[in-house]
């Protein structure tokens, strides 16, 4: 049955597929969505948070581009938190508890409104391609569909099997049905693909929970949203509570560590090297006497409560006993009790920066199916994708994020260029630059490329403008205001400074560590139209100039190598001033550039200078 045909095909509605198909429908392009059941989109499998520790800059970076999920958490979260403020502005993360039902709710309606986009219920089986280029899908129910671009964004649907114990079975999360008949069409097709592993902890009913012998964690006031677009006052609904593992508690995983299908090799797949489940971790970390268990609610309107940090594979039985020695869980009831879920995914370095297959034109691949583990990492990848194959569509160059503008570049250069041996989890030490890729200037960053490139519309556009004047006016506000000692004198006393003998800018002021924004306003009264956002870059950049300043002049070195374009069929065989290992790596991997040749892995400096003078050779003998 040949049943249409359109300009790109997403399959997988998870939060890559969201985020691919909103993009590719918004730019333009005739747009389906396939997904196995509707009422799985949006699904948050595991835990249902949004943002974090790195993962809370992607999420800013994806709004600044003009994606969904910033919206779609600040629509539908239970508790917001600013983490490692502590620490410095480059680590400040932005994460939220999310109503798992609401969230699937809000997404399956942005689906279903935006224009361009159709929204189908149907497994893909078959991926259809003539002469190395996409031709369409075919589903279970033998139903073809064309397409000039497809985007694989399947998760950990893709064969997947779940594991508790000594039982395992063909499925999806959370006892959804597996995808188990793409894998050996993208095999065929000449996609290489590999086993990778996660894992979630149990559900527990909140009725049998003593929180009152837990640790309380409280949101942060006032709420600070994800997206630029959010306005109004954002409440937190819920506390969470922390509570920890005990000797006890590991005596029973290791007493029962045989009857873990991860020690006993009945899983094959790699798990994440950052989130492993809590028999790995005690027995990885034996000296340590007890690990941190995160008990937060899965929504508003359900009892049922979350156990982060406690994923595990052991069988329900052990399950059962370790998480009743734990101190508030002694009556513990299990409602979905923990798994471990293996799937297929993609080697990432078959893929472009554009995330289009190398050797598989008009095939392009997005989150977890490129080896990556997260939602916020998954939906990076996802607008990328969509953006991308709606670009080629209408005959336009790809979207490069470049390494040193964005995280979200970061990532995809990592996993074209590198590859991942387990799960990707984005950390901010990835980042060479991240003082300079903070969360709180992602718009300044990304919103004129998401205005270029056709996703950010008037009106976000129209608030940004008006946000960098604001910033503008208010910096040079600071540079000319003189605060006299008088003026600061409670100021200084009260922050443990010494006493100002003459007066001095405002700017000036702020550059001492101890002294805030919200201090200096207090003496020199609110800038005009000045947001928590635009204060925060203001306080960031007065106070790091000179840092970011040396970051910036490494962004432009590594610029200049970048300029430097490698032809797209270059043989890498013929240069004998390559090491052999260099020669192989380059020639599987294709840098479009020597900044990108740079960061393959086994390719080390000399190689790099001989490949800088062949390059030379070769323009000037093609004049």
């Amino acid at each position: 049955m040949y049943l249409g045909k359109y300009d790109v095909i997403v399959v997988g509605a998870g939060h890559a597929g969201i985020e691919a198909a909103v993009a590719s429908a918004r730019l333009g392009c005739h747009t389906a969505l396939f997904t196995m059941s509707l009422d799985g989109i949006g699904n948050l499998p595991c835990n249902p948070s949004i943002g974090g520790t790195a993962k809370g800059h992607l999420v800013r970076e994806i709004d600044a581009l003009g994606g969904v999920m910033g919206l779609a958490a600040d629509a539908t979260f239970l508790q917001s938190r600013m983490l490692n403020l502590g620490k410095g502005p480059a680590v400040h993360s932005l994460r939220v508890q999310t109503d798992r039902q609401r969230y699937h709710e809000y997404t399956k309606q942005l689906l279903e409104r935006t224009e361009n986009l159709e929204l189908k219920q149907g497994e893909v089986v078959d991926l259809l391609t003539e002469q190395g280029k996409v031709k369409g899908v075919r589903t279970r129910l033998l139903a073809e569909y064309g397409a000039k671009a497809v985007i694989i964004a399947t998760g950990t649907y893709l064969a997947g099997k779940i594991f508790v114990g000594e039982a395992s079975i063909d499925s999806g999360p959370d006892g959804q049905h597996a995808a188990l008949g793409l894998s050996d069409s993208l095999r065929k097709a000449g996609v290489t693909l590999r086993r990778f592993k996660t894992g979630t902890p149990a559900r527990a009913n909140r009725r049998s929970i003593d929180f009152s012998r837990m640790e309380v964690q409280y949101g942060d006031e006032p709420v600070i949203p994800f997206s630029f677009m959010t306005e109004g006052p954002l409440k937190n609904k819920v506390v969470c509570h922390i509570t920890y593992t005990n000797p006890e508690t590991h005596k029973i995983i290791l007493d029962n560590i045989h009857r873990s299908p991860l020690y006993g090799g009945a899983i094959e797949g790699i798990g994440p090297r950052y989130c492993p489940s809590i028999e790995d971790k005690v027995v990885r970390f034996s000296d340590k006497p007890r690990h941190q268990i995160f008990v937060e609610p899965c929504g508003e309107n359900t009892d049922e409560m979350y156990l982060q940090g406690m994923s595990s594979s052991l069988p329900e039985d052990v399950q059962n006993d370790f998480y009743h020695t734990i101190q508030g869980l002694e009556h513990l009831e299990i409602m979905r009790p923990a798994y471990a879920i293996e799937y297929d995914c993609c080697d990432s370095t078959e893929l472009d920066a554009s995330l289009e297959f190398k050797q598989i034109s008009g095939l392009y691949g997005a989150g977890q199916f490129n080896g990556t583990s997260g939602y916020e990492e998954a939906a990076a990848q996802g607008l990328v994708a969509g953006v991308n194959a709606a670009r080629s569509v209408l005959g336009k160059d790809p979207l490069i994020l470049p390494r040193q503008g964005s995280y979200i570049g970061t990532l995809i250069d990592d996993l074209v260029t590198k590859g991942v041996m387990d799960p990707y989890r984005m950390m901010t030490s990835r980042s060479e630059y991240r003082l300079y890729l903070r969360q709180d200037n992602a718009d300044e960053r990304l919103t004129p490329t998401g205005r270029e490139i056709g996703l950010v519309d008037d009106a976000r556009w129209e608030k940004f403008l008006q946000a960098q004047q604001a910033k503008k006016a208010e910096l040079l506000r600071l540079e000319k205001r003189v605060v006299r000692p008088a003026e600061a004198a409670a100021l200084m006393e009260r922050t443990g400074q010494p006493a100002l003998v003459s007066g001095v800018t405002a700017l000036e002021l702020l550059r001492r560590p101890a002294i805030s924004y919200k201090d200096l306003v207090e003496i020199i009264g609110p800038g005009e139209k000045i947001t928590d956002l635009v204060a925060s870059q203001i306080s960031t950049e007065v106070k790091y100039e000179g840092y970011i300043r040396r970051q910036q002049a490494k962004i432009r070195d590594l610029h200049r190598q970048e300029s430097v374009e490698i032809p797209k069929d270059l043989d890498y065989s013929q240069f004998d001033g390559i090491r052999l290992e260099a020669r192989e790596k380059l020639n599987k991997i294709r840098p479009k550039n020597l900044g990108q040749a740079g960061r393959i892995p086994g390719v080390n400096p000399s190689d790099i200078a001989v490949l800088a003078v062949e390059l030379t050779v070769l323009k000037n003998k093609n004049g």
